[in-house]
């Protein structure tokens, strides 16, 4: 049984997804402004160990992540090889990729960027802090539950 720790009531918790046998996954890629370094890596196995268990333990899941393309590190990036940021993002996502294959890591069933979807996310976010699902701590939002 997966167990995991809301930070709102600070106890574990029986994982219970919202829909019998399925599970949505998003997570925050890379932002990419270089190429991967083992915090990157570290990131994508820890999830990918996640959604294994959870496709071993028999939902069916769908797991977004995205690229976060949109940044003062990219902006920098582009100036400095004088280029565009998206030409820089573009590189980056390629050596991600060619970075990851090696490790095995299942790829996403969907990879959004962030500069194409950065209305849904404003949405989503206010969404979760709305229905209390996160909050709001030093200008940063914070997810009140964390796989442990």
């Amino acid at each position: 049984m997966l167990k995991v720790f809301n930070t709102a009531s600070q106890k574990k918790e029986e994982f219970v997804p919202l829909q019998a046998g399925k599970v949505s996954m998003y997570v925050c890629g890379p932002t990419v402004y270089n190429y991967i370094h083992v915090g990157n890596a570290r990131s994508a196995i820890a999830f990918d160990v996640i959604r294994r268990y959870l496709i071993f333990s028999g939902y069916d899941v769908n797991f977004v992540s995205n690229f976060t393309d949109v940044d003062d590190k990219i902006i920098n990036r582009a100036q400095e090889e004088g280029v565009s940021e998206k030409e820089i993002a573009d590189k980056y996502i390629k050596a991600f990729y060619a970075d990851t294959i090696p490790l095995n890591i299942l790829p996403a069933t969907k990879r959004t960027r962030a500069t194409e979807v950065i209305e849904d996310i404003i949405s989503f976010i206010q969404d979760l802090i709305g229905k209390g699902y996160a909050y709001e701590s030093g200008g940063d939002v914070i997810s009140s539950t964390q796989i442990s």
